[in-house]
């Protein structure tokens, strides 16, 4: 099923620690990028905070957020950026498929692959953690535009599981920046200019919801107001960004309707749109290569940032 617009989820079953590639370090991160991919430079790592994150718990590594920043040769780079939230139930990280080759794609369209290494659960975070690192992603990738060849007015979010929860927070939940403060990272606006959602966790305390993705998030016994909050869908209007999302029928762990009624939302406030629910494949399945129909989900992903004016001519 497809989906445009111009303008019985299984009882809960905990991720185990196999459904999850364990956080990479900065240099494994690095080193494991591919060496045929088109890029401008090597990557690098860069701490959200160097004076330490907001909340920080401690000062080790699982303290400190980073983004790795993947840049596309000059000559075939857009402008256009991309904050890579991957999934893992905020639990964890699937780096691999949900990062790093994430940001490869992008590389070979011209686009700047960022991948965000946020706080979770197993790192000792809950909410809001994962958001403050989020926004602050954003707002370095506007800030750095100069610096990183990106267009301060074509920087995306994307997410994958509950990384798509964690963008789909950041695009409705954001703010312009605060002129008078200290840091100048943060008088930007943290406003995702549009959103990528790959069979994202979207709604929370709802019979398609993932809980442990919830739980992990926010605790057994949060605020329902707070839940409501967070439950995405819930929170579209006029000025959430542009959105493309797909899912797949098969999808047991995650069901589609997360991403349909977001879709729906998005819909109802006029903002322009595009979904895919694909009928096979199951969760966590990335680009999708081996999975028939399903694999021409990235196409029809680059078609949409081209329609959007994001990739500059037609390539």
């Amino acid at each position: 099923m497809t989906m445009k617009n111009s303008s019985t989820n299984r009882p809960f079953k905990q991720f185990g620690l196999s459904r999850f590639l364990l956080l990479l370090s900065a240099t494994a991160i690095c080193g494991a990028l591919s060496s045929n991919t088109t890029r401008a430079e090597e990557p690098k790592t860069i701490l959200l905070w160097p004076d330490g994150a907001p909340g920080a718990k401690g000062d080790d590594a699982k303290d400190k957020p980073t983004l790795t920043v993947c840049l596309p040769e000059k000559a075939a780079a857009t402008g256009a950026a991309v904050v890579v939230c991957p999934g893992g139930g905020y639990a964890g990280l699937a780096v691999g498929h949900e990062g790093i080759q994430i940001a490869d794609w992008f590389n070979e369209m011209g686009v700047a692959g960022l991948i965000l290494k946020y706080r979770h659960r197993n790192r000792g975070y809950g909410h809001p953690a994962p958001l403050q690192d989020a926004q602050r992603a954003i707002r370095i990738a506007r800030a750095s535009g100069d610096a990183w060849g990106i267009d301060p007015a074509k920087i995306g979010i994307m997410g994958f599981s509950a990384g798509g929860h964690l963008a789909s927070t950041a695009g409705t939940h954001f703010d312009s920046g605060n002129a008078d403060a200290a840091d100048p990272i943060d008088r930007v606006s943290c406003r995702p200019d549009f959103m990528i959602l790959c069979y994202a966790v979207i709604a929370l305390d709802e019979p398609f919801t993932h809980r442990g993705s919830q739980r992990n998030l926010l605790g057994k016994n949060a605020d329902p107001a707070l839940v409501r909050s967070l439950s995405n869908e819930k929170q579209v209007t006029p000025q959430t960004p542009p959105t493309f999302l797909f899912h797949t029928n098969e999808d047991r762990l995650v069901p589609p309707e997360n991403s349909i009624h977001f879709y729906l939302a998005l819909l109802r406030a006029k903002v322009p749109a595009e979904l895919h629910v694909f009928r096979k494949g199951g969760h966590g399945l990335g680009l999708a290569h081996k999975v028939p129909g399903t694999s021409s989900w990235p196409k029809c992903c680059e078609a949409w940032l081209q329609g959007q004016g994001l990739l500059g001519e037609k390539r």
